[in-house]
Formats: C-alpha cells, structure tokens, sequence
C-alpha cells in the first residue's frame, strides 16, 4: 500500500511539474534571447553618434573598438565606401538597408540602417553568438529541474507517512482481529488513523467486549448445567454403592462432569494438540466392549494395530468416538452388530463407524444440529463434523457395508494442496 501510494505521488507530483516546467523552461530560453539581443541593439546604438560626426575608417575603428562588442570583433560598420570592422553578413541583406536580424550559423547579425550626408546611408552590424543567446539558461533549467525533484521527493516522503499511518493502523486491526480469532478474548485496539479505520477499531472493540460476554455467560450456563447434573449421581451413587461395574461407570460420569466444569470455566483458547487415533480408539472400545457385551452386540475393531498420529487433542478425539458409538448402542437394537475401521492414507486419517442397524434416513440432516431423528438433538455428529473441520477434513454419513448406517470421519493430518486449477486461479490473483 505505501509502495502504491508512493508511485502515485511520482505520477501526480511529476505530471504537475512538468505542466509548470516546460513552459517555464521555454520562456527562460526565450527571455536570454531577448536579452542578448536587447544588448547588441543597445551596442548597435552606441555607433550611431559617432557616423553623425565622421565616416573616416581610423576613427570609426577607434569608436568600434571602444565598445564590449567591438573590441571583441562582433561589430561592423558598411559605409557606401567599404566596411569598417569585421562583416558577416550577406552582401545582398546590407545593400537591402533595411532594419533586419539574420540568423547565421553559430548565432544571429543584427543590421540596423543610419542615414548619412547627401543621401548616403551606413548599416551598422552586430553579431551575437549563440554562447550569448543560451546565457544563464543551463543554470536556469537545472534549478528548475532541481526544484521538480524537490517537489516529487517532498510529495513520496508526504504520501508515504500518510501510508505509513494507514497501514500501521490496518495492521494493528488485523492482527487484533487475528488474536480474537485464535480465542484471546482479552484483546483490544487503540484506534487509530483515518476517520473510517477508527471508526473501524471501535466497531471492532464493541464486537470483541460482545464476543467476550456470549461465551463467558455460555461458560457460565453450561458450568451450572453441569453443577446441577452432582445432586442426581451423587443419589445414584448412594444407591449402587461403592464396588461393581455400575459404580465405576458412575465414577466416569462424574469425572466427566468435572471436566466439562472445568472447561466450563477455562477461557476459551483454542487447544491445539496431537494424539494417537489407533491409541484413542482402542482405549474407547475397551470402554464400550462392556456394554456391547451385556447387549449381545459383536463388535471390530480393524486397523488400530499401527500409530496413526492426528492433529487434535485425545479429549477431544474421545468425545468424538463417545458420541458417534452410543448413537449405534442408542439408535439400534440390542444384538446390532458393529465395526470400527482406522484408515490412513496420504495426508488424512480416517475413522469409520459401521453398524448392521435401520441405516439414517437423512444422512445430510444428520450433520445438522436438531435435524438427525429419531429423537437425537444430532449433537454427536455436529460435534464430529466441528472436530474434522477444523483439521481441513469432513465427515460424511452414508449407508455401510454391514448395512446399517456409515459414519466417517476424516481428519486432515497434512495441508492441504490446491488442484491445479485452483493453483492457476491463485496465479492469476497474485500477478
């Protein structure tokens, strides 16, 4: 942006000088000719008194030689009786007696007429070399052309502290909004700048201490949510006592609860981290193999044997896997079969959840918060499908090979390439 501001000061700047300086130019080229003609006139009438008084060669080259222009043999005297100094004018324009200026090479020849005696007439003749008629005109145009690179410089230096104020401010904005995107809600800007970028900053800082208030009246709600879930397990607890399965299942769930509290409360940063998907999913089948065998549910896990590094945290990747299996134990009838299969390919990995159940009606409406059916709030998969797109991945439901329904989740685990006409496109938007 300073860059373009800056060229556009050249341009402007230059094209205004040059309207100015060209024609200035002309007349001080023109106004040193004038003068140095001016003075050959002034040396032409200076001979005059002196053919009033005598045409006599010695004496008028006395005369001649006591002026700038005689002494320097620029000055001439045609009497009807020959020439007096030295002549450089064409014989047929001094016998024209007529009042004239000849260009010749290498300067001009000023002729003026004088009547003598008994009808006689002298022409007087003074030359004016091109040296006197470009006099001062180098010195000239130099300042003017160092006055028009002033003027340029001065406007680049002006546009480019006004750019500079501009994209100070530009960026400042951009990266507070950079900061708010990546969850720190405590950022703020000073405005700054151009009437439209504070106006800018300050619609940016309203949106910010907004932002701010959603999520922290969200955390609040939902850690209150989960305040009150303590009163019903601790009556369950009571009642199933310490030991048994069901104890232990109790005890999860309140570990659970604990933790949502606990994000609950935690400012929400994002929480970038890696985890190993065959590791998740094996530790999460061990789980669920409880409930699928008192279900009579046979169930395979199928590729979790090799490392499968992905870009999200195991909390997260557990929810995930959580959420799309008790939609299988919730949606399908005791003695479904089930398989989880851990693909990875070039760049993603991919987690498929297959069962042998009624299948989903509306695989599209399912990734739909409140749309899935069957009386599910559709929130497993709207979780799953956040999950895999914050890694550049997706998640699709379609109807598996057990004949059932299909959850795939597919994360990302490498950037992503643009095909190449999206590469071609970027080309042409860079260029």
């Amino acid at each position: 942006m300073r860059r373009g501001l800056a060229l556009v000061a050249v341009a402007v700047t230059a094209m205004v000088a040059l309207a100015f300086l060209i024609p200035l130019a002309a007349v001080v080229k023109e106004v040193a000719e004038t003068r140095a003609l001016a003075e050959a006139e002034r040396q032409a009438t200076a001979i005059v008194p002196a053919l009033v008084l005598t045409v006599d060669a010695k004496r008028l080259e006395r005369a001649l030689a006591s002026t700038p222009a005689g002494a320097a043999g620029r000055l001439a005297v045609h009497l009807p009786t020959g020439t007096v100094g030295r002549g450089r004018a064409p014989g047929t324009a001094v016998a024209s007696a007529r009042a004239t200026t000849l260009r010749l090479p290498g300067g001009y020849v000023l002729l003026r007429p004088v009547a003598l005696d008994r009808g006689r007439t002298a022409v007087i003749e003074v030359y004016a070399p091109e040296s006197d008629l470009t006099r001062g005109v180098a010195t000239s145009w130099a300042v003017l052309t160092g006055v028009a690179v002033v003027l340029v410089a001065g406007s680049v230096v002006v546009a480019d502290r006004l750019g500079a104020r501009v994209v100070r401010a530009t960026r400042r904005l951009g990266d507070a909004a950079t900061s708010l995107g990546s969850g720190d809600l405590s950022v703020r800007i000073e405005p700054d700048g151009p009437p439209e970028l504070v106006a800018a900053g300050q619609a940016f800082n309203t949106m910010a201490d907004q932002v701010a208030g959603l999520l922290a009246a969200e955390r609040e709600m939902a850690a209150d949510l989960s305040h009150r879930l303590r009163t019903p397990l601790t009556a369950l607890r009571l009642q199933l006592g310490d030991h048994g399965p069901a104890a232990e299942q109790v005890d999860r769930l309140e570990r659970e609860v604990d933790a949502i509290i606990e994000a609950a409360r935690r400012p929400s940063r994002p929480m970038p981290g890696r985890c190993d998907a065959a590791e998740v999913l094996r530790e999460r089948l061990v789980f669920w193999s409880a409930l699928a065998e008192d279900q009579g549910r046979p169930w395979e896990l199928i590729g979790a044997d090799a490392p499968a590094p992905v870009p999200v945290a195991a909390a997260e990747l557990s929810a995930v896997v959580d959420a799309t299996l008790g939609n299988v134990f919730r949606h399908t009838p005791q003695g479904t079969p089930f398989a989880v299969t851990l693909h990875q390919g070039s760049g993603m990995v991919g987690i498929l959840v297959a069962d042998a159940g009624p299948g989903i009606a509306d695989p599209e409406g399912a990734l739909k918060r409140g749309h899935s059916g069957a009386g599910s709030t559709g929130l497993g998969l709207d979780i799953a499908r956040r999950l895999a797109e914050s890694t550049g991945g997706s998640v699709r439901v379609e109807r598996s090979a057990l004949g059932g329904a299909g959850v795939q989740l597919w994360l990302r685990t490498s950037p992503q390439t643009p095909k190449p006409r999206t590469r071609r496109l970027l080309g042409r938007a860079l260029s």
